[in-house]
């Protein structure tokens, strides 16, 4: 899979910005707040339809203007595919594949990317919600469909609490309703965490490999925290066990008017020699962690859909030390196109900026 290039109109401060991207690497360098960024989350964007810094995509609008758009030319599997979005200030949202409006399923099925940015880096320290955020999202990488499963969890647990929080003013509650929106999030509830649990295994494999080569002697285990779970990882047994809790703190739920129990409450929990890492790591160990998911993440995808998705390094580089930047550097699969920003060429070699198309960029266009 190759970006062949990327058109913005007034997308945050990219007015009119056109970026030929026909390389194997390509470098965007620039001051803060010039745009760098703006661009990797717009191709980000193409293939997922969200952003990794808002969730208001209103915001992705120039503020002098009313609409935005965004172009985009690649080649996958030998075939020219064309994608186009575009979203206005009245939240009219048009997506299309080679100019054919399409589904949103559709259209996040066609590019692939793994986005590092120096937030990632936070991974670890962050709060569960950051980890289920990574999960989820790596996740709807592979399995398109899994998007829709996480908006129907999420559209029935609404509906619960809004029916459990009018029963805290009333004093009235419908038993039968409750017992099928209970029924319906254990469901969907349960097939959302068998994906994750199998994901994750998946990903140990690898990233542990990629984690023991950069730390040289360290051994990383990642576990899925779910609170009523002990090691059932078929589906039935989760379902059986989703039940069975909700059931227990059916009480409790009426009492505080929240759904207690669900992925919505859950983590990702990562050791590092038996340690975990949240608690005991040092930033360095932090930080080999989160590059060995993301390496993992592309070996993963590659895998999985037979393409090689697009990696976007975000200004990365300067927070990573010597050896962790050589071995990111040196990690990158040739076949796999990579775009990446900083604020200059000081932190690359020689040897690997051959090559590379580099693009200056100020206010959001580019330099000369």
């Amino acid at each position: 899979m190759r970006l062949r290039d990327i058109k913005l109109t007034e997308y945050r401060n990219c007015k009119d910005l056109c970026l030929n991207l026909e390389s194997d690497k390509v470098l965007i360098i620039g001051k803060n707040a010039q745009g760098k960024t703006n661009i990797l989350e717009s191709i980000y964007f193409l293939s997922t339809l969200k952003s990794q810094r808002t969730s208001n995509n209103i915001e992705l609008i120039n503020f002098n203007a009313e609409k935005t758009e965004i172009n985009c030319n690649l080649i996958k599997a030998s075939t020219d595919i064309e994608l186009n979005f575009s979203y206005t200030k009245d939240k009219k949202r048009e997506i299309s594949v080679n100019k054919l409006k399409t589904t949103p399923k559709n259209f996040k099925s066609v590019l692939k990317t793994v986005l590092f940015s120096s937030q990632d880096l936070m991974l670890l320290r962050g709060n569960p919600a950051d980890r289920r955020e990574w999960l989820d999202g790596a996740i709807s990488q592979i399995y398109p469909a899994y998007d829709e499963r996480l908006s129907k969890y999420e559209k029935i647990r609404i509906q619960k609490n809004n029916l459990l929080k009018e029963y805290l003013k009333t004093g009235n509650l419908n038993d039968d309703l409750l017992d099928v929106y209970n029924e319906q999030l254990a469901i969907t509830g349960s097939n959302i965490i068998y994906l994750r649990i199998k994901f994750l295994k998946e990903i140990e494999k690898i990233a542990s490999e990629k984690h023991h080569v950069i730390s040289e002697n360290e051994n990383l285990k990642i576990t899925y925290d779910c609170s009523f779970l002990n090691n059932q990882i078929e589906l039935e047994d989760i379902l059986s066990a989703f039940k069975q809790s909700i059931e227990e703190r059916r009480t409790e739920e009426m009492r505080r008017g929240q759904s207690c129990v669900g992925p919505h409450r859950d983590d990702v929990i990562f050791y590092i020699n038996d340690n975990e890492a949240t608690k005991f790591a040092s930033q360095g160990q932090q930080r080999t962690v989160v590059l060995a998911l993301k390496l993992s993440e592309l070996d993963i995808i590659t895998s999985k859909t037979g393409d090689e998705p697009v990696l976007l390094l975000d200004d990365v580089l300067a927070e990573l030390d010597d050896i962790r930047q050589n071995y990111l550097l040196k990690s990158i699969n040739k076949n796999t196109q990579t775009i990446i920003t900083s604020v200059d060429t000081i932190l690359f070699e020689d040897e690997f900026l051959d090559g590379v198309k580099i693009y200056k960029i100020e206010n959001g266009s580019v330099v000369k």
